[in-house]
């Protein structure tokens, strides 16, 4: 029997699979959740043993993408234990996928990002510098928070008109910055300095913070995108990190952008992904057309008569 096969099975996937310390988390919380619930080794659980944890997951009312998430890291576990011959078949094998539930996303129009970029200026002069950078560069680039906080130094100190992320399973893709984005960061630069710790000089992140990480959490970023919303007279339920990349995405393709290119800015490895954008960008559409077109006002001025 092995000595440690969660453990094994992690390294494993960071090893191999190149996954993030938050999938990495995650899952080895999703496989100590199953072993607690079912009071016995996971290598001696079958399968009714899983089929009455899901059963219990799905009465908790989770999310579709987080049972999904729970579903894959016990199949891909179960899987690995099997090809390390640590037993000798798959419990797992009959559980069907979560069906994933085909919920739009959240997006904000492009006059509320602009009215979020000017309520950011209502803060202190350098923490409105800050939050107006990384609200420009949410907006023009598409990137995932983690990335954005993370950011180098050095990746911006050119004034480059790309920049080179490196995203989830270690992928590398070009990102663009807009005009008024390496406007933004010209200036954050101008008094970035103010956040760091006292003689810190060696902080290599571009958000500096005096946190443990060097960088501004992710958490950070959400209050102080909660804090611009309610200044801006938005709802802060409708604006976070992520809304800001959908916002990114949707706002491209009512361009006319091709959907190929979205889904390479947003660093999708299937383009099933980026799809869901289309219906987003549909839908707007569809009520423009409602709203503004000739006909569409004189049918409602029929209707009113």
């Amino acid at each position: 029997m092995a000595r440690d096969p969660v453990k094994q099975f992690l390294q494993m996937m960071a090893v191999e699979r190149n996954a993030s310390k938050r999938t990495l988390e995650a899952y080895g919380q999703d496989l100590s959740d199953l072993e607690a619930f079912a009071g016995n080794d996971l290598l001696a659980l079958g399968e009714a043993a899983l089929a009455r944890f899901f059963e219990h997951l799905d009465a908790l009312g989770l999310t579709g993408a987080t049972l999904q998430r729970k579903r894959s890291a016990i199949r891909q576990f179960y899987r690995f234990c099997v090809g390390e011959s640590f037993i000798l078949a798959d419990p797992s094998r009959k559980i069907p996928a979560a069906k994933k539930a085909q919920t739009l996303p959240k997006i904000i129009s492009r006059d509320e990002v602009e009215s979020l970029i000017s309520a950011a200026e209502l803060k202190g002069p350098h923490h409105a510098l800050r939050l107006k950078c990384l609200i420009e560069i949410a907006y023009a680039s598409g990137m995932r928070v983690s990335e954005i906080v993370s950011l180098p130094l050095d990746a911006v100190m050119k004034d480059p008109a790309y920049l080179i992320i490196k995203g989830k399973g270690g992928v590398e893709r070009l990102v663009p910055l807009n005009p008024s984005a390496r406007v933004a960061i010209k200036d954050y630069l101008g008094v970035r300095e103010l956040f760091l710790a006292k003689g810190d000089r060696g902080n290599s992140f571009l958000f500096a913070s005096r946190g443990g990480d060097g960088y501004l959490t992710r958490r950070r970023v959400g209050q102080l995108l909660d804090e611009a919303a309610t200044n801006a007279g938005i709802d802060p339920a409708r604006v976070s990190p992520h809304v800001l990349r959908h916002a990114f995405a949707t706002h491209l393709l009512e361009g006319g952008a091709d959907l190929r290119v979205v889904q390479t800015l947003l660093g999708h490895a299937d383009i099933s992904t980026t799809q869901i954008y289309t219906h987003v960008a549909g839908e707007r559409l569809r009520e423009v057309v409602e709203t503004h077109h000739p006909l569409a006002l004189k049918k409602r001025s029929v209707r009113a008569e």
